[in-house]
Protein backbone atom coordinates (compact mmCIF):
# COMPACT_ATOMS: atom_id res chain seq x y z
CA UNK A 1 0.00 0.00 0.00
CA UNK A 2 1.17 3.41 -0.59
CA UNK A 3 1.86 5.22 2.49
CA UNK A 4 2.31 8.60 1.22
CA UNK A 5 -1.41 9.26 1.12
CA UNK A 6 -1.41 8.94 4.84
CA UNK A 7 0.77 11.78 5.73
CA UNK A 8 -2.11 13.91 4.41
CA UNK A 9 -5.52 11.93 5.83
CA UNK A 10 -4.53 10.30 9.10
CA UNK A 11 -5.32 11.64 12.38
CA UNK A 12 -2.99 9.91 14.32
CA UNK A 13 -0.51 7.23 13.21
CA UNK A 14 -2.06 4.43 15.08
CA UNK A 15 -4.31 4.89 12.59
CA UNK A 16 -2.26 3.49 10.13
CA UNK A 17 -2.10 -0.35 9.85
CA UNK A 18 0.94 -1.53 11.35
CA UNK A 19 3.10 -3.51 8.99
CA UNK A 20 2.52 0.41 6.78
CA UNK A 21 3.87 2.27 9.96
CA UNK A 22 7.11 4.28 9.17
CA UNK A 23 8.98 1.95 11.70
CA UNK A 24 7.92 -1.41 10.68
CA UNK A 25 8.37 -0.40 7.05
CA UNK A 26 11.69 0.57 7.91
CA UNK A 27 12.54 -2.71 9.72
CA UNK A 28 11.45 -4.73 6.64
CA UNK A 29 12.47 -2.77 3.71
CA UNK A 30 15.14 -0.73 4.87
CA UNK A 31 15.78 3.42 5.60
CA UNK A 32 15.85 3.93 1.32
CA UNK A 33 12.48 2.81 0.76
CA UNK A 34 11.18 5.54 3.25
CA UNK A 35 10.01 8.76 1.96
CA UNK A 36 11.56 12.04 3.42
CA UNK A 37 7.94 12.60 5.33
CA UNK A 38 8.24 9.13 7.08
CA UNK A 39 11.79 9.62 8.04
CA UNK A 40 11.18 12.75 9.54
CA UNK A 41 8.59 11.02 11.87
CA UNK A 42 11.25 8.64 12.64
CA UNK A 43 13.20 11.48 14.35
CA UNK A 44 10.30 13.83 15.29
CA UNK A 45 8.61 10.20 17.22
CA UNK A 46 4.89 12.15 17.99
CA UNK A 47 2.62 14.26 17.91
CA UNK A 48 3.04 17.82 20.18
CA UNK A 49 0.57 21.04 20.56
CA UNK A 50 -2.68 19.32 19.02
CA UNK A 51 -0.93 18.47 15.49
CA UNK A 52 0.00 14.96 14.77
CA UNK A 53 3.64 13.35 13.77
CA UNK A 54 2.91 14.26 10.21
CA UNK A 55 1.52 17.36 10.39
CA UNK A 56 4.73 18.08 12.12
CA UNK A 57 7.13 16.43 9.87
CA UNK A 58 5.19 18.30 6.63
CA UNK A 59 5.95 22.05 8.20
CA UNK A 60 9.53 20.59 8.93
CA UNK A 61 9.95 19.71 5.72
CA UNK A 62 8.61 22.84 4.28
CA UNK A 63 11.44 24.84 6.50
CA UNK A 64 13.97 22.02 4.87
CA UNK A 65 13.10 22.80 1.49
CA UNK A 66 13.57 26.53 1.80
CA UNK A 67 17.12 26.34 1.33
CA UNK A 68 18.04 28.62 4.20
CA UNK A 69 19.98 26.42 5.49
CA UNK A 70 21.87 29.00 7.56
CA UNK A 71 18.79 29.41 10.06
CA UNK A 72 17.54 26.04 10.02
CA UNK A 73 17.36 25.25 13.54
CA UNK A 74 15.90 28.89 14.38
CA UNK A 75 12.91 27.94 11.95
CA UNK A 76 12.78 24.32 13.65
CA UNK A 77 12.49 25.97 16.82
CA UNK A 78 9.54 27.83 15.14
CA UNK A 79 7.28 25.31 14.97
CA UNK A 80 4.82 24.99 17.04
CA UNK A 81 5.35 21.22 18.92
CA UNK A 82 8.44 20.73 17.73
CA UNK A 83 10.62 22.72 20.68
CA UNK A 84 14.09 22.62 21.17
CA UNK A 85 15.02 19.49 21.78
CA UNK A 86 13.11 17.89 18.61
CA UNK A 87 14.56 21.29 16.67
CA UNK A 88 18.31 20.57 18.05
CA UNK A 89 18.08 16.32 17.06
CA UNK A 90 16.87 17.29 13.65
CA UNK A 91 19.62 20.23 12.75
CA UNK A 92 22.05 18.13 14.40
CA UNK A 93 21.23 14.67 11.91
CA UNK A 94 21.86 17.37 8.88
CA UNK A 95 25.01 18.75 9.52
CA UNK A 96 26.05 14.75 10.61
CA UNK A 97 24.70 13.45 7.14
CA UNK A 98 26.38 16.99 5.18
CA UNK A 99 29.84 16.33 6.99
CA UNK A 100 29.59 12.18 6.32
CA UNK A 101 28.28 12.46 3.00
CA UNK A 102 29.65 16.03 1.92
CA UNK A 103 26.86 16.57 -1.30
CA UNK A 104 28.92 19.95 -1.75
CA UNK A 105 31.18 18.30 -2.77
CA UNK A 106 29.93 16.60 -5.45
CA UNK A 107 31.03 17.35 -9.20
CA UNK A 108 28.47 17.29 -11.91
CA UNK A 109 29.60 16.05 -15.13
CA UNK A 110 26.34 14.40 -16.91
CA UNK A 111 22.75 14.60 -16.43
CA UNK A 112 22.87 11.17 -14.71
CA UNK A 113 24.89 13.01 -12.27
CA UNK A 114 21.74 14.87 -11.16
CA UNK A 115 18.96 12.07 -10.58
CA UNK A 116 20.22 11.16 -7.22
CA UNK A 117 20.30 14.91 -5.89
CA UNK A 118 16.61 15.47 -7.00
CA UNK A 119 15.18 11.62 -6.83
CA UNK A 120 13.48 12.14 -3.52
CA UNK A 121 11.05 14.70 -4.51
CA UNK A 122 9.85 12.10 -7.45
CA UNK A 123 6.99 10.85 -5.26
CA UNK A 124 5.72 14.24 -4.66
CA UNK A 125 1.83 14.54 -5.86
CA UNK A 126 2.37 18.04 -7.26
CA UNK A 127 5.30 19.30 -8.94
CA UNK A 128 8.48 20.47 -7.26
CA UNK A 129 10.60 23.08 -9.33
CA UNK A 130 14.08 22.67 -8.70
CA UNK A 131 17.52 24.83 -8.88
CA UNK A 132 20.63 23.53 -8.27
CA UNK A 133 23.38 26.06 -8.36
CA UNK A 134 27.16 24.96 -8.98
CA UNK A 135 30.52 26.62 -8.57
CA UNK A 136 33.39 27.14 -11.26
CA UNK A 137 34.08 23.70 -11.22
CA UNK A 138 30.02 22.35 -11.69
CA UNK A 139 30.31 20.90 -7.62
CA UNK A 140 27.13 21.30 -6.04
CA UNK A 141 26.48 24.31 -3.91
CA UNK A 142 22.84 24.14 -3.08
CA UNK A 143 19.70 22.52 -4.27
CA UNK A 144 16.47 24.10 -3.20
CA UNK A 145 12.82 24.53 -4.41
CA UNK A 146 12.04 27.32 -6.04
CA UNK A 147 8.56 26.12 -6.96
CA UNK A 148 5.30 23.67 -5.54
CA UNK A 149 2.76 23.20 -8.31
CA UNK A 150 -0.28 22.27 -7.58
CA UNK A 151 -1.79 18.83 -9.11
CA UNK A 152 0.44 18.90 -12.33
CA UNK A 153 1.52 23.05 -13.12
CA UNK A 154 3.97 24.89 -11.89
CA UNK A 155 4.92 28.30 -11.75
CA UNK A 156 8.38 29.49 -12.04
CA UNK A 157 9.88 32.92 -12.89
CA UNK A 158 13.34 33.66 -13.78
CA UNK A 159 13.77 36.23 -11.17
CA UNK A 160 12.80 33.64 -8.37
CA UNK A 161 15.07 30.69 -9.81
CA UNK A 162 17.88 32.98 -10.24
CA UNK A 163 17.74 35.09 -7.20
CA UNK A 164 19.90 32.67 -4.50
CA UNK A 165 22.63 31.74 -7.45
CA UNK A 166 23.38 35.59 -7.81
CA UNK A 167 23.91 35.81 -3.99
CA UNK A 168 25.94 32.70 -3.69
CA UNK A 169 27.98 34.07 -7.26
CA UNK A 170 27.07 30.42 -8.71
CA UNK A 171 29.07 29.91 -11.82
CA UNK A 172 26.03 27.82 -13.57
CA UNK A 173 22.91 26.36 -12.31
CA UNK A 174 20.91 23.12 -13.52
CA UNK A 175 16.66 22.84 -13.29
CA UNK A 176 14.76 20.04 -12.70
CA UNK A 177 11.07 19.37 -11.43
CA UNK A 178 9.22 15.89 -11.21
CA UNK A 179 6.44 14.84 -13.11
CA UNK A 180 3.70 13.26 -10.91
CA UNK A 181 2.05 11.62 -13.86
CA UNK A 182 5.19 9.28 -14.27
CA UNK A 183 5.66 10.54 -17.81
CA UNK A 184 8.77 12.35 -18.00
CA UNK A 185 8.36 14.10 -21.69
CA UNK A 186 8.80 17.55 -21.77
CA UNK A 187 5.23 19.84 -22.25
CA UNK A 188 5.44 22.45 -24.89
CA UNK A 189 5.03 24.60 -21.71
CA UNK A 190 8.59 22.72 -20.11
CA UNK A 191 10.94 23.46 -23.20
CA UNK A 192 9.37 27.04 -23.69
CA UNK A 193 10.34 27.77 -19.75
CA UNK A 194 13.74 25.88 -20.25
CA UNK A 195 14.42 28.59 -23.67
CA UNK A 196 13.15 31.54 -21.07
CA UNK A 197 15.30 30.11 -18.08
CA UNK A 198 18.54 29.79 -20.75
CA UNK A 199 18.17 33.78 -22.26
CA UNK A 200 17.55 34.82 -19.09
CA UNK A 201 20.62 33.47 -17.72
CA UNK A 202 22.80 34.12 -20.87
CA UNK A 203 21.93 37.84 -19.79
CA UNK A 204 22.57 37.79 -16.19
CA UNK A 205 25.77 35.86 -16.35
CA UNK A 206 24.79 32.71 -14.90
CA UNK A 207 24.15 29.69 -17.95
CA UNK A 208 21.37 27.48 -17.32
CA UNK A 209 23.56 24.00 -18.21
CA UNK A 210 20.52 21.63 -18.07
CA UNK A 211 16.78 20.94 -17.34
CA UNK A 212 15.65 17.35 -15.82
CA UNK A 213 12.50 16.25 -15.88
CA UNK A 214 11.88 13.14 -13.21
CA UNK A 215 9.80 10.40 -11.79
CA UNK A 216 10.67 7.83 -9.77
CA UNK A 217 12.32 5.13 -12.29
CA UNK A 218 13.81 7.66 -14.58
CA UNK A 219 14.77 10.99 -16.24
CA UNK A 220 14.73 12.97 -19.34
CA UNK A 221 17.83 15.31 -19.73
CA UNK A 222 16.62 18.36 -22.08
CA UNK A 223 20.04 18.96 -23.21
CA UNK A 224 21.05 15.50 -24.31
CA UNK A 225 18.07 16.03 -26.68
CA UNK A 226 18.30 18.80 -28.29
CA UNK A 227 15.54 21.08 -26.30
CA UNK A 228 17.59 23.71 -24.06
CA UNK A 229 16.21 26.15 -27.56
Amino acid sequence: MNTFAYEYTVANIIDIPREDRPRERLSRHGVNALSDMELLTLMIGSGGSGKNVFQLAAEVLKVLENGETANVLENLRGIRGIGPARAGLIAGALEFARRRLRPSARRITMPSDIYPLVSNWADRPQEYFLVISLNGAHEVMQVRVVSQGILNRTIVHPREVFADPLVERAAAIICAHNHPSGNINPSPDDISLTARLKNAGEIIGIPLLDHIIFSGTEFYSLLEHNNMS
